[in-house]
């Protein structure tokens, strides 16, 4: 039935109920401070306030409006709408081996990295949250892969900025530093460290924002996650995120990192992902 559905989905223009793979009456949690509103966007009035790791119960309606996918929910007695991308569905049961869903609540997070503070998880995890499903990272192996790069690339998301000047990187033609000055002017940022004018050249372009000319702007979050995304998939790593076993997720270390620095702190991360997930 599911797999009908899907297909359905992809064939229908007209957003409904039938879209949604997860069953009325579900229970869904928010993954951040949510305003559960009257109408499926932004502009429509607020019935309600919940906080991050609120579980809600799914009332079936799946709409679009304001550039989100809405779901309908209810919580407290109350019902409205809820953009999607900031809901997870709660597993109450089941192997839960796929864990599958772009997104991850703030427990969730701050459990694969614990040196992660509530109040920047919450700060992040819309962010996180959008970057998540724009690129198709939506089970517990893509998932926890992602997340354990990240982790050790920003110091459990401590830092969008890397500590070095960048020097070291001045003349790398690989990176397309090919000016003076370039390698302290495109260093290391965002959550996966994007380098190089060259890299920063290419995500702008995809993200439609001029980052050779603003590379600081790689360093705030809503543009950081988004370059992590690019980043990922314009290195095709989903595919070998999907191996889920070692071989594949030592590829996507060699693929962001050139190398294997920083291995043993990557696995640690990667198999608590896993735990914390499911997978």
């Amino acid at each position: 039935m599911k797999l009908f559905l899907a297909v359905f989905c992809l064939l229908s223009v007209v957003a409904s109920a039938y879209c949604s793979l997860i069953a009325s009456g579900a229970s869904l949690r928010s993954t951040t401070a949510l305003n559960i509103r009257s109408g499926p966007c932004t502009s429509n009035g607020i019935v309600t306030s919940v906080g991050a790791g609120t579980t809600l119960k799914f009332t079936g309606s799946v709409q679009s409006g304001c550039g989100y996918t809405w779901y309908g929910v209810e919580v407290n007695g109350k019902r409205g709408h809820a953009a999607s991308n900031f809901l997870t569905e709660v597993n109450n049961g089941g192997g839960g081996g796929s864990n599958t869903g772009a997104s991850i609540s703030v427990d969730a997070l701050r459990r694969i990295m614990p040196n992660l503070s509530s109040s920047k998880a919450n700060q992040y995890i819309g962010y996180l949250n959008s970057a998540l499903a724009a690129g198709n990272i939506n089970t517990c192996c893509r998932k926890s892969a992602f997340l354990a790069q990240l982790a050790h690339e920003s110091g459990d998301l401590n830092w969008f900025v890397e500590f070095a000047s960048g020097a070291a990187y001045e003349g790398r033609k690989d990176l397309g530093n090919i000016y003076p000055g370039d390698g302290v002017r495109y260093k290391g940022r965002g959550p996966i460290q994007i380098t190089g004018r060259a890299n920063y050249r290419a995500a702008g372009q995809a993200l439609g924002i001029d980052l050779e000319n603003n590379p600081t702007r790689a360093a705030d979050p809503d543009v950081g996650f988004r370059t992590a995304v690019w980043f990922w998939n314009s290195r095709s790593l989903n595919q070998y995120a999907d191996q889920c076993n070692q071989s594949g997720f030592d590829i996507t270390t060699r693929r962001i990192n050139g190398g294997y620095n920083g291995k043993a702190d990557r696995d640690a991360h990667w198999t608590r992902g896993k735990s914390v997930l499911g997978c």
